[in-house]
């Protein structure tokens, strides 16, 4: 099944499937620094907890590394559940 990072349960472990424009307001620059921090296909990823009232930032964890997403960034990142 696949579904947005953004979308992803705390705590549920997922594997990046892509990472692709989904929000006006990121350019190819946005999705570049995505990928550069690790965010690219077949890494696995967890989203550990969210924000205020459920929303932004999401802490993320990408390979062993921790990330605060906000949800436009979120949003441009499909992920697989494990």
């Amino acid at each position: 099944m696949t579904t947005l990072l953004a979308d992803l349960p705390n705590g549920v472990h997922a594997t990046v499937q892509a990472v692709c424009a989904n929000d006006p307001h990121l350019n190819e620059n946005h999705l570049r620094r995505l990928g550069e921090l690790g965010f690219l296909p077949g890494e696995p990823v967890q989203v550990l907890r969210r924000g205020p009232g459920g929303l932004e930032p999401l802490a993320v964890v990408v390979g062993d590394t921790m990330f605060a997403l906000r949800l436009m960034e979120a949003r441009c990142i499909s992920v697989s559940l494990n």
